[in-house]
């Protein structure tokens, strides 16, 4: 595993509950500012081993990016169930809950 997984894996596990990041952010201080894709990389394929919680991340618009509807209505329960308030089209307010 590289340092800027390690480093990925690090920075999600300590978002806080009701909070949410952008996938950019994560990507920026894991030490990349242009690593978004492999920050979706890594929650993709290592959410479960490592029991990320994935749903706390957010496109740099607040908004679920999750194409598979049945996911992002997943996504957004969650995000809700820890008081997250998410549009019926899933944009969260960032300047409220982001970090």
């Amino acid at each position: 595993m590289t340092q800027f997984t390690e480093e990925i894996l690090i920075i999600i596990n300590g978002i806080p509950y009701g909070r949410v990041m952008s996938y950019g952010q994560v990507a920026r201080l894991a030490g990349n500012s242009r690593g978004a894709r492999q920050v979706a990389r890594v929650l993709h394929s290592m959410s479960e081993k490592y029991s990320l919680p994935w749903h706390r991340i957010i496109n740099s618009k607040g908004q679920i990016a999750i194409a598979d509807k049945k996911h992002a209505a997943i996504q957004r329960e969650l995000l809700i169930s820890e008081g997250v308030e998410v549009s019926e089209e899933g944009y969260i307010d960032i300047t409220k809950y982001g970090i």
